[in-house]
């Protein structure tokens, strides 16, 4: 009995080990793979997002993804591919954001956008951890292979495959795809038809115009589609959706099915096993949520099926907007390949997005590669301790030549406005390169203009738009700086200051209209002023600028002051005594930007500038009190612009190139017109001494400007004949008339003043009477001294919590 005891015990225990043998050797054969199963959606269709490769997706974890496997073999006439990669257990751990590192100077990380990967987590081999007996001894069905009824949280970072992750937006967003490429099932209305189905689309105020925010289906049923003609074989491998932009109503599609065809006509799903893939959508209005397609397929169309979406009750419409990714392939059918849009620049220059690091360095390489003709200074930092670097092209850099204009750009005032930043950097490398070349409308350009150019003046909201990257950035994410101020509504309102002074005041001899003091209030530690704003306003008081443009993104056109209305009206027309000049600078920069200037372009939102030549006055466009434009004028001689370069604001970086070659020109041209209108010299007539701080009057434009520490100025003028007054503090004024011709080049118009005779002056005194001294000006010193002293004092307790925080 002993004996058949212990036989029975070896054989059930043989069995057992057999058992988990089995166990262990089906464990090993699917290793790597993930599948979830959890209640499936009300309709009973399947929600399908299984990971399987081991690459890392190009998005931060912790963004909106999904994706779904395609296991079904291809039709004829379709071509999908499948990855050879090995398979990785993907658990939530793995799907938590890493925290950002405290100094954001030492991030050196790549613009987490389709043309780049990480690729951090392939070099790791999956760690097999051997599992205890107990483990082992669990029923089999934890791994039975069962019908996928999955639905994977989207918090959780999926893998993409090769080619997405390769494959760029085809352009619904950046109107690369024309609205002719777009169809629909149905639509409502005009406003809400297949054309306004584009990711980032911004809707106008009111539901109900040509302008709405998305692509909406007339009914309410899973019957819907968007389908967008790519116009040859492209390989699809990823959809972004997004909900509907709207400030009145709700609308998001919560899930949807993908179909493809090569004829528009015979129609193939994206599948998933045996049952058809359906995709995770929205669950809010503006986050992109990204699906990739885990088997890519060739096709010339694909169409957006939508599913489920916000009911609200019974009303609840079937809206998005989408883009697609993809690759396209030759095209043997196209005989004239010549006639395709070209996508390369003829300019070899560094054509992808750059992070800070990456910013530091090129721009450090272009100094090294000329550094006869530049100079890298820093005017500040950000809130996050990123220092605001210049880029400075002169044949003399670091110092003010008598006579020289000096010349700003400024880009990344919002940070998710990216093309501003990369085509500053492409014009940094490309005048140093034509310098270089002898290219002689640069050598013009260096030695007569003093350039500053500014690419990133809010650093800490370009990281993080950076790090979401292309397409999955949104509308506003990095647009606001750390502390979540809107620095284009965040220099003091002069504007403000200047019609109440004529409104309260009946002499208008004692009105000014040039260099107004900045506000009591603005100057204080407690004033809601960001770092950046203060570190650029200092910058202003350091170097006369004279001509000045902001590079924005998100529109084609551009924007001249006042950029605020008078009475606060949400748009009007609000001009400049210099409003010809402006117009004229306007222009220059739109007619020779290649798409602002073409006639059959689509309007990018809610607005058509074709119908103003793609020129506008800010203030009636839309009400901006705060801006930099405006505090340009009123506070310093500079004139200022805004010029908004792109339907995207961040673009893809396979669109950089085109991009450039849109702006080249432009960027050249607008530069010029700094030596557009009068300069000159005014000096004291005994001693030639240079006169600062004097007053330059030009009859019938109510502003004025004022010389520089020399003596020197430049006023922007109009071809014409004007006559031109001067005056200063202990000199008699003097008049002249000049004349400004049509060339490239100003007049020159020097004044000598003579000091008030001594006999008036002991006069004067013996009459009990004053010299009037400038208040305004003085006024003016004595505002920014206390703005330089609070803003020190800020800088100075932030830097020590940095220790302190450091320490511990």
């Amino acid at each position: 009995m002993s004996v058949c005891g212990v036989t029975g015990v070896s054989a059930e225990f043989t069995d057992t080990m057999a058992e988990v043998l089995l166990f262990t050797l089906l464990l090993f054969l699917h290793h790597g793979s993930l599948i979830l199963v959890s209640s499936g959606p009300a309709d009973d269709s399947v929600t399908s997002t299984v990971a399987s490769p081991s690459t890392v997706t190009p998005f931060s974890a912790g963004n909106t993804v999904s994706a779904a496997n395609n296991t079904e073999d291809p039709p004829t006439g379709f071509t999908t591919d499948k990855p050879q990669t090995s398979s990785k257990h993907v658990t939530e751990a793995t799907a938590e954001r890493k925290a950002p590192r405290p100094e954001a100077e030492e991030e050196d990380e790549g613009p987490l956008e389709f043309a780049r990967r990480s690729t951090r987590s392939v070099a790791k081999k999956p760690k097999v951890v051997p599992r205890k007996p107990r483990v082992l001894s669990e029923k089999p069905k934890v791994v039975r292979k069962t019908e996928p009824q999955v639905k994977l949280s989207v918090s959780q970072s999926v893998a993409g495959t090769d080619a997405a992750s390769q494959c760029p937006p085809l352009g619904l967003e950046s109107l690369k795809v024309r609205d002719t490429q777009l169809r629909a099932s149905s639509f409502k209305r005009r406003g809400l038809g297949p054309h306004r189905g584009r990711l980032n689309i911004q809707s106008g105020v009111e539901d109900g115009d040509i302008y709405d925010g998305g692509w909406c289906a007339q009914y309410r049923d899973k019957n819907q589609w968007l389908e967008v003609d790519a116009r040859r074989p492209t390989r699809f491998t990823g959809i972004i959706l997004q909900g509907r932009s709207s400030i009145w109503s709700w609308n998001v599609v919560h899930t949807y099915k993908v179909q493809f065809s090569n004829d528009s006509l015979v129609w193939k799903p994206s599948m998933n096993g045996t049952k058809e893939a359906v995709f995770e959508g929205n669950e809010d209005l503006e986050t992109p949520v990204l699906a990739l397609f885990n088997t890519s397929t060739v096709a010339r169309y694909i169409r957006i099926n939508p599913q489920t979406w916000y009911q609200n009750g019974t009303q609840g419409d079937v809206c998005l907007r989408a883009e697609v990714l993809g690759c396209t392939l030759p095209d043997p059918n196209n005989i004239y390949a010549w006639q395709t849009e070209p996508s390369e620049s003829r300019d070899k220059l560094d054509f992808r997005h750059h992070n800070y690091k990456e910013m530091r360095k090129l721009m450090k390489s272009v100094h090294e590669s000329c550094p006869d003709i530049t100079r890298i200074y820093s005017i500040g930092k950000s809130y996050g301790g990123l220092k605001l670097y210049v880029m400075e092209i002169s044949d003399n850099p670091g110092k003010h030549e008598l006579g020289e204009p000096e010349f700003r750009y400024v880009a990344g005032m919002h940070g998710n406005e990216v093309l501003g930043r990369e085509l500053l950097l492409n014009l940094m490398q490309h005048m140093c390169e034509e310098y270089k070349r002898g290219d002689q409308r640069i050598v013009r350009l260096v030695k007569e203009t003093r350039i500053h150019l500014l690419p990133s003046m809010n650093p800490d909201g370009h990281e993080t738009a950076f790090k979401k990257g292309s397409e999955l950035a949104g509308w506003a994410v990095g647009r606001y700086s750390y502390e979540g101020i809107d620095m284009n509504h965040n220099f003091a309102d002069l504007n403000s200051e200047m019609w109440n002074a004529i409104e309260l005041e009946t002499d208008r001899s004692k009105l000014i209209n040039h260099y107004f003091p900045i506000p009591e209030a603005y100057t204080s530690e407690q004033a809601y002023v960001a770092s950046e704003t203060r570190a650029v306003i200092d910058w202003m008081q350091h170097i006369p600028f004279v001509l000045s443009a902001n590079l924005h993104g998100g529109e084609l056109v551009v924007a001249y002051p006042f950029d605020m209305t008078r009475d606060w009206a949400p748009r009007e027309h609000t001009p400049t005594p210099d409003e010809s000049f402006f117009r004229w600078l306007a222009t220059v920069y739109a007619s020779t930007n290649q798409v602002m200037s073409n006639p059959d372009r689509r309007p990018c939102h809610n607005k058509d500038f074709l119908r103003y030549n793609n020129i506008i006055n800010g203030a009636d466009w839309h009400n901006v009190p705060g801006s930099m434009n405006d505090f340009s004028y009123l506070h310093t001689n500079c004139f200022e612009v805004t010029v908004e370069l792109s339907c995207d604001k961040f673009p893809h970086a396979s669109e950089l190139p085109i991009e450039w070659e849109n702006n080249r020109e432009s960027l050249l041209v607008y530069m010029e017109q700094v030596h557009r209108g009068i300069k000159g010299v005014i000096r004291d007539k005994d001693t030639e001494a240079g006169i600062a701080d004097a007053v330059i009057k030009v009859d019938d434009i109510d502003h004025h400007i004022r010389s520089v520490a020399d003596g020197d100025y430049w006023r922007l003028l109009n071809p014409g004949e004007y006559k031109v007054t001067v005056s200063a503090e202990g000199y008699l004024r003097s008049s002249r008339t000049c004349r400004v011709m049509y060339d490239h080049y100003p007049t020159i118009c020097d004044f000598r003043l003579t000091k008030i005779p001594e006999q008036r002056l002991k006069l004067i005194i013996g009459k009990g009477g004053k010299l009037s001294g400038d208040l305004q000006l003085k006024l003016r010193q004595l505002r920014l001294r206390k703005l330089r002293v609070t803003t020190k004092a800020i800088n100075q307790r932030r830097a020590a919590a940095a220790k302190r925080a450091k320490r511990v």
